[in-house]
């Protein structure tokens, strides 16, 4: 049985989840197969070595998806640090 401030911090991770709007309840497809999930603990310190507080994270098991089954490609935007410089010095300039 976990102990009442881990449970706390469970709760409080789905209620964060919840407000931010993370996910949309879906029905599957047939034949298709939901992401599972997984809970990370860790214990934050205060400076004195006193536990300051319990930190519960939900996360996905994105890694049990195959590729061309479950998902057919992946996109994560980057930007080149040059780009971020040049967007600054326009935005100045134009100031």
């Amino acid at each position: 049985m976990l102990d009442e401030r881990w449970k706390n911090a469970m709760s409080g991770e789905i209620c964060a989840l919840e407000f931010q709007r993370t996910w949309d309840l879906e029905t599957l497809p047939p034949g298709k197969k939901a992401i599972g999930s997984q809970w990370i603990y860790k214990l934050k310190f205060n400076a004195d070595g006193t536990i300051e507080r319990y930190k519960a994270r939900l996360v996905c098991l994105g890694n049990h998806q195959v590729e061309g089954e479950d998902y057919d490609e992946t996109f994560s935007p980057v930007v080149r640090m040059t780009m971020v410089r040049t967007l600054l010095e326009v935005a100045v300039a134009k100031d």
